[in-house]
């Protein structure tokens, strides 16, 4: 029986003030604690927060947030289950993650392709994905139970992953379906440089280039084009065509100094 009731396919998000859809994370029989912090500090990271546990061979909270540092919130909200039965028993939608090719294709698959089903499951109802033991995963009775089997292609030789790993796979690919903040533009951004900023460049580029005989041996014609090409394939801005300027003129005042020119 489970240890505390309450629906858990909906959290409040305090930091928008609004009911938002959530994706219970099942462990079956873990059975080494780290595994379950990994697995902790992965939910965390990805914005996950419950976690039912069905017979782990040890439950310690205060340890487990002494592996996986700050996840106090998601440790609150863990809930133990006697049965597998009775910790999908409010699931409309399972699916459990595992490295067996099952006979039933129809019902297998990849995790960007079960992501977006696996969101749009959870608007409907309580939702799970479900983690097997770490030494045989999930046994065929259990995947009986869901709905989908999601398979992360790996290595034929090896293809069994690390318990936290194989979560954190998943984890990223609902992290990208369900939609992430755009990364920061930069804090400023550069002028383009114009034309006339690039033949400066060119000109100072080949001028190093002369005075450390690097076109002794070669078609400079050939040399400045491709350096031409290299800056037309990454547009500079005037910052960075001024940097690469100072570097070239300090090549040959650097050669003056030297008594070499």
């Amino acid at each position: 029986m489970p240890m505390s009731g309450g629906r858990a396919d909906h959290v409040r998000d305090p930091g928008r003030c609004r009911n938002v859809v959530s994706i219970v994370v099942v462990m079956v029989e873990p059975q080494d604690i780290v595994n379950i912090a990994s697995v902790v500090r992965a939910m965390k990271n990805f914005g996950f927060v419950d976690l039912r546990l069905v017979q782990p061979v040890e439950w310690d909270a205060r340890r487990v947030e002494g592996i996986a540092h700050k996840t106090g919130d998601v440790l609150k909200r863990v809930r133990e289950f006697s049965t597998f039965d009775e910790a999908i028993a409010d699931c409309t939608h399972v699916a459990g993650l595992t490295a067996r090719q099952r006979t039933a294709k129809r019902n297998v698959q990849r995790p960007r392709e079960a992501a977006n089903e696996l969101w749009a499951a959870a608007k409907a109802g309580p939702t799970a994905l479900v983690l097997g033991r770490e030494d045989r995963g999930l046994t065929n009775d259990q995947l009986d139970r869901c709905h989908r089997s999601i398979v992360i292609p790996t290595s034929p030789a090896h293809p069994s992953m690390n318990l936290s790993h194989a979560f954190a796979v998943m984890a990223y690919e609902l992290a990208v379906a369900r939609g992430v903040e755009p990364l920061k533009a930069p804090r400023r951004r550069g002028t383009p440089a114009t034309a006339a900023d690039l033949q400066q460049l060119y000109d100072d580029a080949e001028a190093a280039l002369v005075a450390i005989d690097f076109l002794k041996t070669r078609n400079p014609a050939v040399i400045m084009r491709t350096l031409r090409e290299i800056a037309h394939r990454t547009p500079l801005d005037e910052r960075e065509v001024k940097l690469l300027r100072a570097m070239s003129r300090e090549v040959i005042r650097y050669l003056e100094r030297a008594g070499v020119r």
